[in-house]
């Protein structure tokens, strides 16, 4: 049944999770305003912040999961919301996908099914990622198709801060990369259960606030930012060593996840309207973060390393005032 079910959505136009929706006419969410210091964090938390707006609801509801992020050693933690926040939060159910097949037929199925699919593919193959690694270089992320249309071989998916066409070429070399028998590695798939609507105003508020209640205890122990400054002369030694390249990758997964996180974190301390200053707090982290990324590439070029302890200094301090004046939150939440 299952197997003349995704012959059958092969065969034709699907319909989508959002019909409404077109490449053309999406406008992105206001966290993903160009104005701001980091208007992409990571591919998964950009993909629920235009999700969560796609379904009416209140995607700052969400980044509670901001304050769990740590210093692991050699990067921030790749911060994400839970399933159980989304399904409290967003009312959505979401699943893994188990590929023993081609990845299209797969999302063909779910699609039909009126289920959203977020899909590990190959950057290599997204023109939204042109200039970057659109026919440059191959890179993992990750993508959630709402519309497939095989026959034509097009599909539109949300992507970072935006919603885009894949068609053509683009779209064979994507789904051609991901064949069964193809590569022994098929993609980590889920797939999204529409369960029931967002919450919204005052309820989502009392809920947002239960979470970070529960993630405030259990944030890190310590300053994450402090352990990072320390690490950073030595590191930076390293990528300096290593080239360009490696630069992007060492400063993706450091400065940016830090300093795109808690802007977010700011964000979501304003929209539950928590005290101020720690929002301000957390922007400071941010705005740290993005300067240092800049001195962070100049002490590779110049070869010089120990300012860069300092060069992150505000923002241990900001971490410090911040987790200080959440702590009494904490108590109350």
């Amino acid at each position: 049944m299952a197997d003349g079910r995704a012959a059958d959505a092969l065969g034709r136009g699907v319909s989508a999770c959002f019909p409404a929706l077109r490449p053309e006419s999406h406008v992105s969410h206001r966290l993903h305003d160009e104005g701001r210091m980091w208007p992409l964090s990571n591919c998964y938390v950009d993909l629920w912040i235009e999700i969560g707006a796609a379904l009416g609801g209140e995607p700052e509801a969400i980044l509670g999961f901001a304050i769990e992020q740590d210093f692991e050693g050699d990067q921030f933690t790749f911060s994400k919301p839970t399933g159980d926040d989304l399904q409290r939060l967003l009312g959505v159910q979401l699943y893994e996908l188990a590929v023993y097949d081609d990845i299209e037929r797969h999302v063909a199925l779910q699609v039909e099914r009126g289920r959203l699919c977020l899909v590990e593919v190959d950057s290599y193959f997204l023109p939204d990622t042109r200039g970057l690694t659109y026919r440059c270089t191959h890179g993992k992320t990750t993508v959630a198709f709402n519309r497939l249309n095989p026959a034509s071989r097009t599909a539109e998916y949300f992507h970072n801060g935006g919603y885009y066409r894949l068609e053509g070429e683009d779209y064979a070399g994507l789904m051609a990369g991901y064949a069964h028998g193809a590569t022994p590695f098929l993609p980590y798939a889920e797939f999204v259960r529409f369960a029931s609507r967002p919450r919204l105003g005052d309820e989502a508020r009392d809920e947002a606030a239960a979470i970070l209640g529960r993630r405030l205890r259990l944030a890190p122990e310590g300053n994450p930012v402090a352990r990072f400054a320390d690490a950073l002369p030595a590191a930076a030694e390293v990528v300096a060593e290593r080239g360009q390249d490696f630069f992007h990758l060492y400063a993706f997964n450091t400065l940016r996840q830090l300093g795109a996180n808690f802007e977010l974190f700011g964000d979501h301390l304003d929209w539950l309207g928590l005290p101020g200053d720690a929002a301000d707090d957390a922007r400071q982290i941010a705005r740290t973060a993005k300067a240092a990324q800049f001195q962070l590439a100049r002490a590779c070029a110049k070869r010089r390393f120990d300012p860069l302890a300092g060069a992150v200094a505000p923002a241990v301090d900001a971490y410090a005032r911040m987790r200080e004046r959440l702590a009494g939150v904490a108590k109350v939440l």
